[in-house]
């Protein structure tokens, strides 16, 4: 059994020292949600150290609320959106001498599509404009991962091991008590069960291929490091995604 263990990195947290070793893909902040081109440069470069996988992380515009607040554009405008924020990374990535391999969307904008076809129709649409080969990480079973694949391009259906479930296969509000777990034991145990048993919605079970942890946790490395020594003892393979 294999899974990707990605991070949302460049968010200016002060963890992607300690947190880059443990993951295969690393998404990074593009300057509107959080982030600058300083930044993004910086992650790059530690994650092409570390042979991670570079991925484009954009969200809305809303460094007040760390692109947490949801909103409404029009189809065009988020497509906009998207596209310049993946074009800066794309070309920052290529002056490194790396590859950009993934685009996933940030906070809001992610939630959003899952469920708003229109907007996840948007965000393909922009990943394609930068390359068809790109792959689109989405929450697992989400609207966004099926607008991908009825566009052509690859998705990666995400789970979250720091992150509490509704009962229809969505994310619990951060709102909500409960909704971040906060101990690594219980992060890795998530992770386990996210990896055999998926995500049921209704009557549907959906697997991931991707785990992401958050790396604005303040315990982001100390999670990373017990999931992978418990994906490690439960023979799980920590491997990073690639175009099939």
């Amino acid at each position: 059994m294999k899974i990707d263990l990605n991070c949302d990195l460049g968010e200016e947290a002060g963890n992607d020292e300690a947190i880059m070793p443990y993951i295969t893909s690393a998404n990074i902040a593009c300057g509107f949600h959080a982030g600058n081109e300083n930044v993004m440069r910086a992650t790059v470069r530690l994650a092409k150290q570390h042979g991670v996988n570079i991925g484009a992380h954009p969200g809305w515009d809303d460094r007040e609320n760390f692109g947490r607040l949801e909103m409404n554009v029009s189809a065009e405008d988020a497509e906009e959106i998207v596209y310049q924020q993946i074009e800066v990374l794309a070309q920052i990535v290529k002056e490194e001498g790396a590859k950009l391999t993934h685009v996933k969307p940030h906070g809001a904008m992610y939630n959003q599509a899952a469920k708003d076809r229109v907007l996840a129709d948007a965000i393909v649409r922009a990943v394609k404009r930068i390359s068809a080969g790109l792959i689109l990480v989405g929450l697992a079973g989400s609207g966004l991962c099926e607008a991908g694949a009825v566009g052509g391009i690859q998705v990666a259906g995400e789970g979250f091991p720091d992150r509490a479930y509704n009962p229809d296969g969505t994310l619990m509000s951060r709102s909500k008590a409960g909704a971040v777990i906060e101990s690594p034991e219980e992060v890795a145990a998530n992770a386990l069960r996210l990896i055999q048993d998926g995500i049921l919605f209704g009557e549907r079970v959906v697997y991931v291929e991707t785990l992401c942890l958050h790396g604005d946790n303040p315990r982001a490395a100390e999670n990373a490091r017990i999931l992978r020594d418990a994906m490690k003892k439960n023979g799980v393979t920590v491997q990073g995604f690639s175009r099939r």
